[in-house]
């Protein structure tokens, strides 16, 4: 049937359908394959560009923790002889934290589990975070529930040396 159509058409005719059909595909090609691929490769390359340099600003931000770990194993010198155990209970009575503070008591060789009721969440935090930071002590758990009153929490935190 195409054949037939196609041969009733004189010369000048099916030539000019033929770069008529040439230049469709062509554009259609472009319109539909290369133009998108071209476009995804662009961002693409945006997108490649964005994870390396967040790659470049984490290499350098472990390098920081690295430093800060190292200063926080550091101070575990500072402690004065004190054991965990003693640790733990003087620093959260410095915290503020000793009326709330109901037990301290070994789990292991290195490892303590404090027992606070109706404790200030922010205090707790604030506590744990100058373990860390000022004794090189590790938080290796921590849960808590609601207590009486806004920002209270009965709460129970396993230290641990590293």
């Amino acid at each position: 049937m195409i054949r037939q159509w196609w041969s009733q058409r004189d010369l000048r005719e099916q030539r000019v359908l033929l770069v008529g059909g040439v230049a469709t595909a062509v554009l259609l090609g472009w319109a539909m394959i290369w133009h998108p691929l071209s476009r995804s490769v662009g961002e693409l390359k945006v997108r490649v560009a964005a994870q390396e340099a967040d790659f470049e600003q984490m290499r350098s931000q472990a390098a920081r923790v690295a430093q800060l770990r190292g200063q926080g194993a550091r101070a575990k010198v500072d402690r004065q002889g004190k054991s965990l155990l003693a640790l733990a209970d003087a620093t959260a009575r410095g915290a503020q934290l000793a009326n709330e503070m109901k037990r301290v008591e070994p789990v292991g060789p290195r490892t303590v589990r404090v027992s606070f009721e109706g404790a200030s969440f922010d205090a707790i935090a604030d506590w744990m975070e100058g373990l860390s930071r000022d004794f090189g002590v590790v938080v290796t758990g921590f849960s808590a529930d609601r207590g009486e009153g806004a920002g209270r929490v009965n709460a129970r935190v396993t230290l641990e040396e590293p």
